[in-house]
């Protein structure tokens, strides 16, 4: 399969794209493996006809709205973030009325209709980075309520409205779960997403993004780590760190929609062009702004 896959993709001239939660085997097929901004700026500068993108829908849905001319195709159209629905109905233009000098600010794992509604996306890698870099006072942060609560930790000066939103796979991971291990591997540093519940986070030794995570282990000096996140980093830390040993807690922290990335499924699509992932001209015009704009702050500097 991996052959005929390689095979498919000079043929078409097409670019997989993998998130480094898709499973193990999709990460080696990938043609670049990386967290949500790394994979956006990839897809924007594409020279590639068609684009597999080996993630979930929101990922797919923002490389065709940076990528209108281009075939988009998902192994899986059914993969999906719960997190990138949780707004509720007509709180963004409640917020807007309420508060003077407000910045919508939505976090990538979101809907095209919620990019619409917002000034300005961000990852978790930059999302400190762009709301410090904001005219605004006032700060409405969606969909998720950990990566805001980071942020307005991050960036007191800011008043910082949190959503009550959150990713379900990072909200579960807890700080009883995390001790656990600790006590069990007492040399162990603790790596942990911002998308995780607040009491994980205060007793984490490093929070950062997937790749942030993963560049920290990789100069870290330390051989042991705790790592709170999806278990799918762990492909590309022990490919960077054969020499370390990680660890998760328990149950590991699993998302069922990644690991709908096939590569039986990343096979069928490349030979059958289909899986086509669209966006409707009103509402790809309404979400690249913000997705751009996050692209433009994010490189300055």
């Amino acid at each position: 399969m991996k052959n005929r896959i390689e095979q498919l993709k000079k043929e078409k001239n097409a670019v997989i794209l993998a998130h480094y939660y898709a499973p193990a085997e999709i990460q080696e097929v990938a043609d670049y493996v990386g967290d949500s901004f790394y994979l956006a700026k990839i897809a924007k500068q594409s020279k590639a006809d068609i684009i597999v993108f080996c993630g979930v829908y929101f990922m797919g849905e923002s490389a065709k709205i940076l990528n209108p001319d281009k075939k988009v195709l998902m192994p899986d159209l059914t993969a999906d973030c719960a997190m990138a629905h949780m707004v509720a109905d007509g709180i963004i233009d409640e917020m807007r009325s309420r508060y003077d000098d407000l910045a919508v600010v939505c976090y990538i794992n979101s809907t095209a209709e919620l990019k619409c509604k917002s000034d300005v996306c961000v990852t978790s890698s930059n999302a400190v980075k762009i709301v410090k870099s904001l005219p605004n006072k006032n700060i409405f942060f969606i969909p998720d309520k950990n990566l805001g609560n980071f942020v307005a930790q991050q960036v007191p000066e800011k008043n910082i409205i949190i959503n009550d939103g959150c990713c379900p796979i990072h909200a579960k991971i807890s700080a009883e779960q995390v001790q656990f291990e600790r006590n069990s591997h007492p040399n162990a540093l603790v790596l942990t997403h911002p998308e995780c519940e607040a009491d994980v986070v205060a007793m984490s030794d490093f929070v950062g993004s997937t790749a942030e995570i993963i560049d920290f282990a990789r100069k870290s000096n330390c051989r042991e780590f705790i790592v709170c996140t999806e278990k799918g980093v762990d492909y590309k830390l022990i490919t960077d760190n054969p020499d370390k040993h990680f660890y998760y807690p328990v149950p590991l922290p699993c998302c069922a929609d990644m690991k709908l990335n096939t590569l039986e499924a990343v096979l069928s699509v490349l030979q059958n062009e289909d899986k086509e992932v669209f966006a409707e001209d009103t509402l790809r015009s309404g979400a690249l702004l913000p997705l751009e704009k996050m692209l433009y702050i994010a490189g300055k500097g």
